[in-house]
């Protein structure tokens, strides 16, 4: 048997990497088909008793998480980054700054810390990282501001007309998440920037900002190969205009699944019948379901509205590095929706619903309807209901449905 002191690196070396394992599977539960808020809670659980481990283990917890950086991943990174901001170490976190310019991939990981921790860890962190001359710095100083959706100011001003085209889309992108109005005109301004990120960016910011004209110009154009500026059309436009969209995206080869998610955002129920229709085919039977939940509100698996899944269903990704297959599939999670019980259903439910209007989970996207998603939606619905409340009311902060379970609890339970 080891030392003592043995035993308790491996314990914390487990804690190091338990930790970044569970934020890289944190980062596909936020934008699952199948996770509500409270499933996000028990995993934020299981991180921060992580970061605690490595946190109380002092010295070794920092010496065995340097070590961890020899295998640079978004996971890891995030479990190191936030060691650093917690024990307020500059020198520390700008050496991850670095790292993470150097391996972009993992770059969000870093990102992904500033989210984590508390605002008043971060206050003076984020002021030295924007003041910096650095735009690796300023760029993780953005994101820190943007996560826990604080005004930069002065500093978003002059960010979005950086030289940088990775700081002025964030930039651009932040003003739009902090309800920055006076700021729109600058956005309206970026939306011909040759950088095809600041281009999206600026759209997104100017619509969520108010403006319904060239923002929206942009981001139909965008849609048919950007299912985020499709989803943004589709919440905006008005509803003629959003079945022409649709019409350009069906006329697109191998574009269904961008069709079918998209028809979800438009919230018609007259696509009702069409999404039922495809049910029966496994290669879109799931994506149709949630598409129709997003409409009808309609909760499949509680409803009972599910079937057992096919199969010889084809294997998802593996954790073989050699295995080319490593994305993750987008309907994991998501029910198997049974065609015959739903078409019941709809038969029954469709006179409470208006062809021509549009619907979010069962109802008008209303500022109530909306908050009472944000509280009880799956993800990818909350994520809905909040971009809906800045069309709703622009100006309005986006509320981040990706920051930690407990934030969003709290912020949610001082809201009417």
């Amino acid at each position: 048997m080891g030392s003592e002191a043995d035993v308790i690196s491996y314990i914390v070396q487990q804690h190091v990497e338990d930790a970044a394992c569970l934020r890289n599977t944190r980062a596909y539960l936020v934008r699952a088909p199948h996770v509500k808020l409270k499933h996000l809670a028990r995993q934020d659980e299981r991180i921060a008793a992580h970061l605690d481990g490595v946190a109380v283990a002092g010295r070794i917890g920092a010496r065995l998480s340097m070590q961890a950086l020899e295998n640079t991943g978004k996971g890891v990174l995030f479990t190191v980054a936030v060691g650093c901001i917690e024990a307020r170490s500059e020198k520390g976190l700008m050496h991850l700054i670095a790292l993470a310019q150097a391996v972009p991939v993992a770059r969000r990981g870093l990102h992904s810390a500033f989210g984590w921790v508390s605002a008043s860890r971060l206050q003076e962190t984020a002021s030295t990282l924007l003041a910096s001359d650095n735009s690796a710095a300023q760029l993780a100083g953005l994101a820190a501001c943007a996560q826990h959706r604080v005004d930069p100011k002065r500093f978003l001003d002059t960010a979005i007309a950086s030289q940088d085209p990775a700081v002025r889309a964030r930039a651009l992108q932040c003003a739009g998440e902090i309800g920055r109005v006076d700021l729109l005109a600058s956005c309206i301004a970026n939306i011909e920037d040759e950088d095809a990120s600041c281009r999206f960016h600026a759209a997104q910011a100017a619509l969520l900002l108010g403006d319904r004209h060239a923002s929206l110009d942009v981001l139909t154009e965008l849609a048919l190969t950007r299912p985020d500026a499709a989803a943004l059309a589709a919440s905006a436009l008005p509803l003629a205009d959003v079945h022409a969209l649709l019409q350009q995206i069906s006329a697109q080869p191998q574009s269904k699944r961008l069709l079918i998610r998209t028809i979800a955002h438009a919230g018609d129920p007259r696509y009702v019948p069409w999404l039922i229709g495809l049910m029966p085919d496994d290669k879109f039977a799931r994506l149709a379901g949630e598409s129709f939940s997003f409409i009808t509100g309609a909760d499949l698996a509680w409803l009972d509205l599910d079937r057992k899944p096919p199969e010889n269903l084809p294997a998802g990704p593996t954790d073989d590095p050699n295995d080319p297959d490593v994305a993750m599939d987008e309907d994991d999670g998501a029910p198997w929706p049974d065609a015959e019980k739903i078409a019941r259903w709809w038969q029954a439910n469709a006179p409470r619903f208006r062809p021509g209007a549009r619907y979010l989970c069962g109802a008008p996207p209303s500022k109530p309807h909306c908050i009472d998603v944000l509280k009880d939606g799956y993800q990818r619905q909350r994520m809905a209901a909040a971009r809906h409340l800045c069309l709703l009311e622009p100006g309005t902060v986006l509320f981040n449905c990706a920051a930690p379970a407990w934030r969003q609890q709290r912020l949610l339970n001082s809201t009417t």
